[in-house]
Formats: structure tokens, sequence, C-alpha cells
């Protein structure tokens, strides 16, 4: 069995630091060009070397998108950039065009992993990818169980298979869509998606009748019409059934999510994958752990059969605790400083997120105070650095929420 991998999104440095503080192996994110999530901030050249060598200091691998649906106009610099990111000693490049995977091999060293984009859903698509030098395959979203152990056993153990565990799906095969492009004229496949699959739909009549003034719902049920609206991806449940299938990396989707999104999904799914290996039990409710950040309704996809309804109730993503702080510094004498960005007050209730075994803890918040020793009923200023009270170790980067 290859090593198993956590691999976690970062559009940013912060959500680069939270990936790793809270158990990623791996991280992937994008240069400002040539990547699918064009409104991430993402990182320029001199950040991309600053993130890979941060990464590598820590023991993580880094990634690089270059996963765009290209046209030809997009090949301009292209070459000298992938020879930089070989020159930086990224691990490897997430690559989905046949061209850009060709300029990948003749012109660096660099390790070729084929995106979900390329849509392989096929044994014989994996060898082809492998034949052209491909390390690592990230599938198509539309498999099963079934079909991608096929694939793994074709292609054997050289080869990694990279599959999403956890996340927003595409209502579009594998993120092919041009819903975007048509009614916005922004290019999903170029990493700038206005996401109409979220958007509130109604037929409407050629004919303008008078009794239906045009229109005709599309109605799921009575909460609405988001008929391609579909639910988050989650897997946490079923770790073992995916090593089993050959799933080596295992991928959560969001590098346009909040870091606390990132921390909650990292350490959920460190834990389980921890836990599977160690055969341990889960001293934690999984899913309900995950349902603390943003998300939406959750479904295995297609992992299990078609049998699960991949349409919504309603659009807007839930969560049951919202992001309180971020501790700055280790807590020390009873007190730890940390960075507010949602307002709290005395007598608050706060969770601990944590990689350490302070995890789920509480603690309820009897003083707040600044540098100065000022004493406070509130904390209401956006970012303000602020002390509180702790017999709860507490380190710098673990996360402080509060159920909603």
């Amino acid at each position: 069995m290859n090593k198993l991998e956590l691999l976690a999104p970062v559009g940013d440095f912060e959500r680069l630091k939270t990936a790793i503080y809270f158990g990623a192996d791996a991280v992937y994110f994008a240069g400002k060009r040539f990547g699918l999530r064009a409104f991430s901030n993402n990182f320029d050249e001199k950040e991309i070397k600053e993130a890979v060598e941060y990464c590598h200091k820590n023991d993580v691998k880094a990634y690089i998108t270059v996963n765009i649906l290209a046209h030809n106009q997009d090949f301009v610099g292209l070459v000298d950039y992938l020879k930089y990111l070989d020159d930086i000693k990224a691990d490897g490049v997430i690559v989905s065009d046949l061209g850009i995977a060709n300029l990948v091999k003749e012109n660096t060293s660099l390790e070729l992993h084929v995106s979900t984009q390329a849509n392989i859903t096929n044994v014989n698509s994996a060898k082809m990818w492998v034949k052209m030098g491909a390390k690592r395959l990230v599938l198509a979203r539309e498999l099963s169980i079934n079909e991608i152990k096929e694939i793994h056993d074709a292609i054997g153990n050289d080869v990694d298979i990279e599959c999403f565990c956890h996340g927003a799906m595409c209502i579009s095969y594998s993120g092919r869509c041009l819903l975007s492009n048509y009614f916005t004229g922004r290019d999903s496949n170029k990493g700038a998606c206005a996401q109409p699959c979220r958007w509130n739909y109604a037929l409407v009549s050629k004919y303008q009748e008078s009794d239906v003034n045009g229109e005709y719902p599309i109605l799921e049920d009575e909460k609405g019409t988001y008929i391609l609206n579909s639910k988050d991806m989650c897997l946490i449940e079923h770790i073992k059934e995916l090593v089993e299938a050959g799933i080596s990396s295992f991928k959560i989707e969001g590098r346009m999510k909040s870091p606390y999104y990132v921390a909650t999904a990292v350490n959920a799914y460190r834990r389980a994958i921890d836990n599977y290996i160690n055969n341990k039990e889960a001293h934690f409710d999984y899913v309900k752990e995950l349902e603390k950040s943003s998300h939406r309704l959750f479904t295995t996809g297609f992992y299990f059969g078609d049998d699960q309804k991949e349409n919504l109730k309603q659009s807007n993503p839930i969560q049951s605790h919202e992001f309180i702080g971020i501790v700055l510094e280790d807590s020390k004498d009873n007190k730890v400083l940390i960075q507010m960005r949602n307002k709290f007050k005395i007598g608050d209730e706060l969770e601990v997120l944590s990689p350490s075994s302070s995890f789920n803890k509480i603690i309820k918040v009897e003083s707040i105070f600044d540098e100065y020793g000022i004493e406070y009923d509130v904390c209401n200023k956006v970012q303000q650095n602020i002390y509180i009270n702790t017999d709860i170790p507490l380190y710098k980067n673990d996360i402080l929420r509060r159920k909603i």
C-alpha cells in the first residue's frame, strides 16, 4: 500500500499555514495564472517560492495547479513558468490539458499529476496518461469505488490514485461547464466560474399568458427551485473502503474556502486517517465535526451508487459553529492571547479546534482584557488582539469557535 496522504486546498499563505498546522501531508495551490480558481488570492511567483520552501521546511509537499483548459493564447509564457516551478522544486504540477502535459515532460523534471478536469473515467485513459509519464491520476468524481479499483489494479502501485473525499461538487462532468460563460462571460474552465448552478431557476414561457405571468416554477419542494445545486461530498466515514479501492491521496476541495473551513476539514480527516492506520475507534463524531464549518448537505456522491439525490432543498451553506478567534501564542499563566474574528462576550463558551489533546474542550470566558490590563465585557473590534482566561493548554494557531 502506498503511503496515505491528506491533501489540503490553500488559496493564500494564511490557509497554507493553517493546513500544515492541522496536519496536511501535502497542499495544492495556484499561481496568478494557469489555475482554475481565479478568485482565490493565489500566489505570485515570489510567493510560490516562499510557499514551497515553507512546505518543505515542514516536511509537506506542494503541488501547483496548471489545470486550465488552454486556448492558444494561454501558452504565452507557460514554458518559462513551468521551468520556474521546476527550479524552485515544486513537488508536482496538476495538469488537465494534453498540450500543457507535453510541455511539462519536454521542458522540466516536474512530477506530472493529471487533474480531475481531464475526466479520467476508464482504464484505457488511465493507461495512456501513465504512458505519457503521469505519476499521479486525480480521477473523475463520477466514478464508483469498483471503477476506481479497476483502474488502480490496471496501472499498479507505481502511480498514485488521488480522489476528492470532501467538499463542493460540480453539477457538470468533473467541472467542465459552460453555464458561467453563457450567462456572465466568465470562463469556468479558466478559473472564473460565477457558480450559476447555485442560482434559483424558473421555467419561463415563450408566450406571456396572463394567468401564469409567463413563469412555471420548478419545484423540488416548497422551499426552493435550486435544481442544479449539488450537495457537498463527505467520505470521512469511508476511509477503509477508499484505501481498499487503491486511493492513496485524499483530496479536500476548497481553495476559496475560509481558514476556519480548512482547519476543520483537515483536522477531522487527519484524525480519521490516523485512526484508520492505527486501527483505533473515533473519539468524536466525524460528520458532526465537519458540520461545524460551512457546508451544504452531505453526500457520498458516485462512490457507492447513484441512489442518492444530489439536488438540495436550499442553496445557502450552513454551519453549526462560528470562528471566534485564532491563538497568537502558546497559553501561559492561565491566559492566552488571541486575535478576534467574531464578536464574543463574558459568559460565552468557546470550543477548542486544535491538533492537540485540547481538541473540542470548552473554555468559559470569565475575563477579557488587553495588554494594558483594561477589562472588557464584550470583544467586538475586528481582529483585535485580546487576552482571555484559560485553564486548558492552547497553542499558537489553535482556533476558538462557538456554537451558533
